[in-house]
């Protein structure tokens, strides 16, 4: 039988540091926290935590972790390749797929944030009334306060839950937009 025993003289890596404290910590954390934490400069820490990133993406199968970054915080989640497993795992219902429409102003939100709701039913065409409470309620967009035009009407963006559900590690991950503009329409001329 192998014995494993605690070696205190065993200096962590600042990386290995980091993924530490990502992993106890109970929500997404700022690198100055983890620079207070670890007694770091923050230069030192953005330095650690741009080689644990790399790290997971050079070599994503040989981790279940991944390093997402919103809005300048911090926190490991599971890899997304991981999802099915931990669904049954922990008995999560394979019933929370999204709708089409849930889809399209999830859409409209992840591109346009922070984003109104008038602005939302302006592109897709309709009500986005439901739809809001379904993503708010599932935990994929928040209110990001208020409007600086008349009626004061409250902004959406993404959440860290977003990134996750859809297995992005920060927005900059987002496929580009690209819109097709409009077929040219042909004028005849009577002559």
């Amino acid at each position: 039988m192998m014995e494993t025993s605690f070696q205190p003289d065993v200096q962590l890596t600042l990386p290995a540091q980091l993924e530490a404290l990502l992993f106890v910590a109970p929500s997404s954390l700022t690198p100055a926290q983890l620079a207070q934490a670890l007694q770091l400069p923050v230069a030192d820490v953005e330095l650690g935590l741009d080689e644990l990133e790399e790290e997971y993406r050079n070599q994503p199968e040989k981790h279940g972790l991944r390093l997402q970054r919103s809005r300048g915080r911090l926190q490991l989640t599971s890899a997304p390749e991981v999802a099915p497993a931990i669904e049954r795992l922990l008995g999560l219902e394979a019933a929370s797929r999204l709708s089409r429409a849930a889809l399209e102003a999830l859409a409209v939100v992840a591109y346009q944030q922070p984003v109104t709701r008038p602005q939302i039913d302006a592109i897709r065409g309709v009500s986005s009334d439901g739809v809001i409470k379904s993503l708010l309620s599932k935990g994929l967009i928040q209110e990001d306060g208020r409007a600086d035009s008349p009626g004061r009407p409250i902004l959406y963006s993404t959440t860290s839950e977003f990134l996750q559900y859809f297995g992005l590690t920060s927005l900059k991950d987002l496929p580009s937009l690209k819109i097709d503009s409009p077929p040219e329409t042909e004028t005849s001329t009577a002559g």
